[in-house]
């Protein structure tokens, strides 16, 4: 093999390593945004039969065929937008015009647009809420196809015997779609970035999120299966870090934050230990609260929904200080602590948040 040869393959392979990486993580799309296009109706037929017997045999055209639609279908087999990334036109087709001898025209077919459970369809221009797709198979029209129009038969009558005319079909209907994504789980992990919410999801449940020591490590959700006792499981969602201001669109949180509206119940991850050392129970305070504003700034429905919270990363301190600590945080507080790098106080953990589900 000469050098250039091997240069080349370097390259390639480069480039390769490079691009699957970046396929990887790129995977989780939740939002997309389509130009769709509803199929116009036929137009009805003017035509006037002549037979050998009878040359003026009347009117005998057929109506139009009804335009395609445009339609959005859910399939729980999906759990992203990723396929529809590229998908930048959707057409139905045109219904075909009336014939003959009261034939119809050939209705057109409609375009469907496959998406996971929990999908929310708008019209860009507008920001219209369409409808929203939950169930398997359900299926939304988002833009209706245009009625055929009446062939000349229709427009006979006893003082226009021989209408030279039909009906034109309507026309169909054109904008921009958007499609939005909102993560359907029963738990929804809420915390600031490094809180340990990616730690915790790989160790409870079969997601194999990206973990490190550095802020948002994660950038997109992460589901995971919780298997429980007598082969019951439960759905968690890992959702991106929240920061102060993130209902104002600081850093990734407002992109991220409507995933929490789709989870049954919260849990909310507070490390006990930062970069300065064990934290004292008014910091802790502090940072629950900061959560709690974001989430009600962005949707204040959020609390109302049953919550947790988990004091994480038990590991870093002393029991004994732990237990001082969590003596003087509000007594109506739900409180658990746990280490998901030791898998202390897990199995507690699945316990109570079956509980608060199956309230």
């Amino acid at each position: 093999m000469t050098y250039k040869t091997k240069a080349l393959t370097a390259c390639v392979s480069a480039f390769v390593l490079s691009y699957d990486k970046t396929m990887a993580e790129e995977q989780f799309i939740d939002l997309v945004k389509i130009f769709g296009r509803s199929g116009n109706g036929g137009s009805g037929s003017a035509h006037l039969a002549r037979t050998a017997r009878n040359p003026k045999a009347g009117p005998d055209g057929g109506d139009g065929g009804k335009g395609g639609s445009v339609i959005v279908r859910g399939n729980r087999n999906l759990w992203t937008l990723l396929h529809l990334r590229y998908t930048k036109h959707v057409f139905a087709e045109n219904g075909e015009n009336g014939h003959k001898n009261q034939c119809f025209g050939k209705n057109g077919a409609n375009a469907y647009m496959e998406v996971p459970l929990g999908t929310i369809v708008k019209m860009a221009d507008t920001g219209e809420v369409v409808g929203e797709v939950l169930e398997d198979g359900e299926e939304l029209i988002v833009m209706r196809g245009g009625r055929g129009g009446l062939g000349n038969v229709h427009f006979k009558s006893a003082t226009m015997q021989t209408p030279r005319f039909a009906q034109p079909g309507e026309l169909g209907t054109e904008g921009w779609i958007t499609l939005e994504l909102k993560v359907l789980a029963d738990i929804g992990l809420v915390g600031f970035p490094n809180a340990g919410k990616s730690t915790l999801i790989s160790q409870i449940s079969n997601a194999r999120p990206k973990i490190a020591d550095y802020p948002f490590t994660t950038l997109k959700p992460n589901l995971g299966m919780v298997a429980y006792r007598d082969y019951q499981s439960f759905v968690i969602a890992d959702i991106p870090g929240i920061i102060e201001g993130a209902s104002e669109g600081k850093g990734i949180g407002l992109r991220f934050l409507r995933h929490i509206e789709r989870n049954a119940a919260l849990l909310y991850l507070i490390p006990i230990a930062s970069e300065e050392g064990i934290k004292t129970a008014t910091e802790i305070q502090h940072e629950f609260g900061i959560l709690q504003n974001e989430l009600h700034q962005y949707n204040a429905e959020l609390l109302d929904k049953e919550f947790l919270i988990a004091i994480t990363k038990c590991d870093l301190a002393p029991e004994e200080e732990i237990r001082k600590i969590v003596g003087k945080l509000p007594g109506d507080w739900p409180i658990i602590t746990l280490s998901a790098l030791t898998n202390y106080h897990l199995t507690e953990l699945k316990d109570r948040l079956w509980e608060m589900l199956n309230q």
